[in-house]
């Protein structure tokens, strides 16, 4: 007796429905508009003068995000194994 399933016994999780996903992207561009909008409401004083301009730290957010990976994904070329790397000679 095989108790394998096909694909349509095996149920999606939550986060790979489209509708789940749809939402968190919602939610995502919804916070991102949001704290770039009260940034209208918030009045700062700049330390140095490049960071005073609108939308400061939400580039500065991006491109560190974006920085962080591009490193992982050069860093992974150095750190990849092959797939029997860990088994037994």
């Amino acid at each position: 007796m095989s108790h394998k399933k096909s694909n349509k016994d095996i149920q999606k999780g939550w986060l790979e429905k489209p509708r789940t996903l749809r939402m968190l992207w919602i939610l995502l561009y919804a916070t991102c508009a949001l704290t770039v909008i009260l940034e209208l409401f918030i009045s700062r004083k700049p330390h140095f003068g490049f960071d005073g301009f609108f939308g400061f730290y939400a580039l500065l957010g991006f491109i560190s995000c974006a920085l962080l990976i591009l490193i992982a994904k050069f860093g992974g070329i150095f750190l990849k194994r092959k797939e029997n790397y860990y088994q037994e000679d």
